[in-house]
């Protein structure tokens, strides 16, 4: 794979790369006008998503840090964007262009004050992995395989400034308005600033790892401060293959039911438990061992849940609570769905819509046992979030609903539901959790 010698770091240059990108999009609308006239709409229609899904990977994926990264949290809706746009972005999760060997180097050098070489008796300086914040190098050291996390240059600088300018975009894409909007924003950009500092990913790691190490078949790596800065890490190195590997070749049910009930046991454990939860639940994030344990990896993105916002949310996992309508408009008020303001006409439809929604997903904690190898529940699931996704009456409406926790803690399930599908487990136990 091409290595990349530079970032763009300054704000006018990472805006210049969007104008740019954006100016291949406006192309891309040309020649799909021009083959609407000779070709079916739906094909043209076609092919307009995987150029400008491309496109606009090429672009961020140039520019790193928090403009891939929402390519990446993209990339796990998949009932909401097309399919061309989620297999590109998927991209994002463990394949993008490293840094070169100088770049590296140099990034060393200002952070340890001597080259990595120096630092352990063994480095290749070529990366083994790579996302959207950082990349992932080979080390070694007194006879251990380490792996060691590099952060891209000028993340965490262009953070704000980066959300600024896909804003727009997303506003668009969620149906977000202007007014409100700004707490939604806020902790996204919280959230990816935490991300950057990797001396707090320490501690979080350290935290989460020591509370769920009791967890049956789940594994951990060691993390080594002396070797770590805020925006170097050191870890032990993980033998596994990702879960997405695993799962694209697996054939042994017993090993897919054994690693979905250690993935769900490790949720439902921090959620209930620890009310503290590892919020970025991608593919990349999670090995598998060759004894079939599952190896957690990468704790930046730990989101607290707080007790206001807990108890209602899970009140409402509850199908009796569901489908009493008093209980039901309280708690819509209590997590910011319905507001004081709102007509009688939005409150209606909001209830209609929330009802028919967390009916759907909260079935598998009305059941004592789930199976996510389930084609049709998540046929379902695809079907609605389409159906919403394409409601021109929903889009008028105010689409600023629901409380700021909402974003990282539906977008754990979200990513965690997914996983689950892939692993194909069945008969896992939803309250498993309360043994340990």
């Amino acid at each position: 794979m091409k290595t990349i010698d530079s970032i763009p770091t300054s704000k006018i240059q990472r805006a210049s790369k969007l104008v740019q990108t954006g100016a291949k999009v406006g192309v891309n609308y040309l020649k799909y006008y021009g083959n609407k006239l000779v070709t079916p709409e739906n094909e043209a229609k076609e092919q307009l998503n995987k150029d400008n899904a491309e496109d606009i990977y090429n672009g961020l994926k140039q520019l790193k840090g928090s403009a891939l990264k929402v390519a990446q949290m993209l990339s796990m809706e998949k009932g909401i964007l097309p399919s061309a746009y989620v297999e590109q972005f998927s991209l994002s999760q463990f394949s993008v262009p490293p840094l070169s060997p100088p770049l590296v180097n140099k990034t060393f050098k200002k952070y340890f004050g001597q080259a990595p070489h120096v630092l352990f008796d063994k480095f290749d300086l070529t990366a083994i992995s790579g996302a959207s914040i950082g990349q992932v190098h080979l080390a070694e050291k007194d006879g251990q395989k380490l792996a060691v996390k590099i952060q891209y240059p000028g993340v965490a600088e262009s953070i704000s400034s980066d959300l600024a300018m896909v804003k727009p975009m997303a506003m668009k894409l969620f149906n977000i308005k202007g007014k409100g909007s700004d707490k939604y924003f806020a902790e996204v950009e919280n959230k990816l600033l935490e991300e950057t500092d990797y001396l707090n990913e320490i501690k979080q790691s350290n935290e989460i790892a020591t509370a769920c190490k009791h967890i049956p078949n789940l594994k951990f790596p060691s993390y080594y401060q002396d070797y770590s800065t805020e925006r170097i890490i050191t870890m032990d190195w993980m033998e596994g293959v990702h879960i997405s590997e695993f799962t694209a070749v697996n054939k042994d049910k017993a090993s897919a039911n054994k690693l979905g009930q250690a993935l769900w046991d490790f949720y439902m454990y921090q959620m209930h438990v620890l009310r503290k939860i590892h919020a970025d639940p991608h593919p990349g994030n999670f090995l598998v061992s060759k004894t079939k344990e599952l190896i957690v990896i990468d704790f930046g993105c730990i989101k607290t849940v707080p007790q206001e916002f807990y108890v209602p949310y899970f009140e409402l996992a509850d199908r009796k609570n569901i489908e009493d309508p008093v209980f039901f408009e309280k708690k819509l008020y209590e997590l910011e769905i319905i507001k004081p303001e709102d007509t009688e006409e939005e409150v209606i439809f909001f209830k209609s819509i929330f009802q028919e929604l967390l009916s759907l997903f909260t079935e598998p904690f009305n059941n004592e046992e789930f199976d996510f190898s389930n084609e049709e529940f998540f046929g379902k699931i695809r079907d609605i979030g389409t159906k919403y996704a394409k409601s021109t009456e929903l889009r008028k409406m105010n689409g600023n609903r629901g409380s700021k926790h909402f974003i990282y803690i539906n977008r754990t399930f979200f990513g965690l539901y997914n996983l689950m599908h892939d692993l194909k487990a069945t008969n896992v136990s939803i309250a498993n959790y309360k043994k340990y």
